[in-house]
């Protein structure tokens, strides 16, 4: 398919603070937002996610016509492995993705990933009839912060395509210091972080690598897989303000912070208020709870 196809009109993109899988399965402020924000924008042609979770050596752009279910997660209920989120690819869709950031190469990925938790957790609230076709993007291991954002900005072109791009991650992301008697506060470092990140990308999202100098950083982001796909949503946006969906705090030491890109926040306010949304009615104020049996430092959640 050829970027020069007729373009729709330009699509939004968000960066979905997923947090621990359990959220699939609950209904609380977090996935609520997610509903809302899934309601409030067009229907897309195709969803292009970049999941933490698909942490690799490699980038690569699922391009396989029905992509499985992963379940990447171990210690949690049965009831969790049993989700299922049935939509169908598109390699149309995944030829596109591969035209429009050349000259960096991006690989077809036929048959060795398809749909993580990073990637089904929130759409089952968002997009809960799987019916528009869902593709990955790759988060790959060796490239530098600086080579996200940019494919981050290539990746702009899909937008006038109908391809929704949804980062999914957190902004403060540190699983060793997850703390169960804090279900919905963060730790006095955490919160800096986050809300240093807030009024960058409320500001100036091109700005987004100078977070690195930031005190709290080797706390907050211990790892790069979960904070990477943020670097997406910034490069989409790159000058342009994002605006705060929905933000607050689980376990301590992870920021449940989302942003959205093109879409008038009044409009998700008018959605939400229009009545329950989610998988369930109700909307708790905490985020899922991690089960007991949680496997902390051996879990890429």
């Amino acid at each position: 398919m050829s970027v020069e196809s007729v373009p729709t009109d330009m699509m939004p993109a968000a960066f979905l603070g997923h947090g621990n899988p359990m959220n699939a399965l609950e209904s609380n402020r977090y996935t609520a937002a997610w509903a809302a924000f899934g309601r409030a924008v067009p229907r897309p042609r195709a969803i292009l996610v970049v999941s933490a979770h698909w942490y690799t050596n490699a980038t690569a752009v699922t391009s396989m016509t029905r992509p499985r279910t992963i379940h990447d997660f171990y210690g949690f209920p049965q009831d969790l492995f049993d989700v299922e989120y049935p939509a169908p690819g598109d390699p149309e869709i995944a030829d596109l993705v591969v035209d429009v950031v050349k000259p960096t190469w991006v690989g077809h990925d036929v048959d060795s990933w398809g749909i993580d938790h990073g990637t089904w957790s929130v759409l089952v609230h968002a997009f809960p009839d799987a019916s528009i076709p869902v593709l990955q993007l790759s988060l790959n291991a060796f490239k530098e912060p600086e080579k996200h954002l940019d494919l981050g900005r290539k990746l702009a072109e899909l937008r006038k395509h109908g391809v929704l791009i949804i980062s999914s991650g957190n902004v403060v992301h540190n699983l060793r210091a997850v703390d169960m008697s804090k279900p919905d506060t963060g730790f006095d470092w955490a919160r800096r972080f986050d809300d240093s990140a807030r009024e960058l990308l409320i500001d100036d999202p091109s700005r987004i690598l100078t977070l690195d100098g930031h005190g709290d950083y080797t706390k907050a982001v211990p790892t790069p897989d979960h904070y990477l796909p943020l670097l997406y949503l910034a490069g989409l946006a790159d000058t342009t303000p994002l605006d705060v969906l929905v933000e607050g705090y689980a376990a301590g030491s992870l920021s449940m912070t989302c942003y959205s890109l093109g879409l008038d926040p009044a409009k998700v306010a008018e959605v939400a208020a229009a009545g329950s949304v989610g998988n369930a009615g109700g909307t708790g104020d905490a985020a899922a709870e991690l089960p007991s049996s949680f496997p902390a430092l051996d879990s890429n959640i």
